[in-house]
């Protein structure tokens, strides 16, 4: 009800945003790819031909119109991902990031950041991203090892990814970002190590490694499931992942995130205000988003999701101005359960001040300090409680799939009391809400 939803009573309210616009950051989905690769199974399509202008006028327009309609009065960071955004030509980016800046504060040294594959990360191409506006990239390097490389069914080489990365780096120094994948079917850890090593002699300043997903639908599941590769052993790849936390944190790398390592303060803006539950606009076919829609009347945030398929997005976007395809009011739980699952992933946790701002009535230690899972979590060493705020310890990030479900059971028993408290305070004093 909208009564709840704007955390009336004991309950905790709706966040950051709930007496203002305040900033947002952006994030565009470009959906086109040349290949589909071996492990993916994220929106991109592989099409004949793009229509590029046309998919451009749309990004636009619907920056535009979620602009307009979250009234946020500064962009703090845009996101290009994908798909493969590096095929997109520096004009298209140049449009949008100038959409953006007639629509909402783009300050000057805001973080630009475009993903892309070494196939289409040529220097005159990533200089003419540089003209537009770009002043970071991220690079799916994936792996330095060709045999590797052909089993993700990547377009390029290692000795390609190498040049891209170096030629990145001369264009944007210290803000070049490379993504790396570990738990590969039949990868060794001594594989795995001598990769890390030799990435350390090519990175910049910001590495994101992640464990190879298999997901369901994909060539490369098929395989495994089908006997053809081999299963990873779950030991070993925990004890890749502690392979490459060890060597990068001694190579100066700060483990800022459970899948992110950055040294020289090169963090990612963009990726913190996921982690910190801050809003963001979600702008291309399937991009999702948080935000409260202030120019439709609400003062409540909601989850987005555009449409997924291009052509009818872009339908969507001519006819509407947007191609919104779904979009849910959070609860004041939902927002804590988010805050909660976001932030235990970095290392500065969740500060104090941060829950207070969605939860202002119901603080952090009368939900994890009290007896139960977040104190036997606390006990082993897992998880910390202070007056910085709730974080995990370095043993415990490693193990933070393990421990949520526990800390979201604690915080949904701690909330109900007092959610039904301040329904009982409602109907005491007449609240009129409208129903769902």
């Amino acid at each position: 009800m909208a009564a709840a939803r704007a955390g009336g009573g004991a309950g905790p309210g709706p966040g950051p945003g709930a007496g203002q616009p305040g900033p947002a950051a952006l994030y565009v989905h470009w959906p086109y790819c040349r290949k589909r690769c071996s492990y993916c199974n994220f929106n991109k399509y592989v099409v004949p031909a793009v229509d590029e202008a046309a998919v451009r006028a749309c990004l636009v327009r619907e920056a535009q119109t979620l602009l307009r309609l979250s009234r946020v009065r500064s962009i703090t960071s845009v996101f290009f991902g994908g798909g493969t955004p590096s095929l997109a030509s520096p004009g298209t980016i140049a449009a949008v990031l100038e959409a953006v800046a007639g629509a909402a504060h783009l300050p000057a040294d805001a973080e630009v950041t475009l993903e892309a594959n070494p196939s289409s990360a040529s220097t005159p191409r990533l200089t003419g991203f540089r003209a537009a506006g770009v002043n970071r990239l991220s690079i799916g390097v994936q792996s330095l090892d060709d045999a590797e490389l052909r089993l993700l069914g990547r377009e390029h080489t290692a000795a390609e990814a190498r040049e891209a990365v170096e030629a990145a780096r001369r264009l944007f120094p210290g803000r070049t970002s490379i993504d790396l994948l570990f738990g590969l079917p039949g990868q060794s850890r001594s594989a795995w190590a001598r990769g890390l090593e030799a990435a350390l002699g090519l990175c910049d300043d910001h590495v994101s490694l992640y464990q190879l997903t298999l997901e369901r639908g994909t060539v490369l599941a098929a395989q495994v499931q089908g006997g053809s590769l081999p299963t990873p052993a779950q030991d070993l790849l925990a004890d890749m992942y502690h392979t490459a936390r060890d060597t990068l944190v001694a190579a100066g790398f700060r483990h800022y995130e459970v899948s992110n390592f950055a040294r020289k303060g090169a963090l990612s803006t963009h990726n913190l205000s996921y982690w910190r539950a801050e809003q963001y606009i979600g702008v291309g076919p399937g991009a999702h988003g948080r935000f409260v829609p202030w120019g439709e009347g609400s003062c409540s945030r909601e989850a987005r999701v555009q449409t997924l398929e291009p052509d009818a997005w872009m339908r969507e976007v001519q006819s509407r101005g947007h191609g919104t395809r779904r979009r849910v009011v959070l609860s004041p739980l939902e927002q804590l359960e988010e805050v909660l699952a976001l932030g235990l992933r970095t290392d500065e946790g969740i500060t104090q001040e941060r829950w207070g701002r969605f939860s202002p009535q119901l603080s952090l230690e009368a939900v994890f300090g009290v007896p139960g899972e977040a104190q036997e979590l606390q006990q082993q060493g897992w998880l910390v409680l202070d007056g910085s705020g709730l974080r995990c310890s370095r043993e415990g990030l490693a193990l933070l799939d393990l421990l949520l479900p526990a800390l979201l059971c604690q915080l949904q028993r701690r909330w109900a009391p007092r959610r039904s408290a301040a329904r009982d305070g409602d109907e005491a004093v007449g609240v009129i809400s409208s129903g769902e």
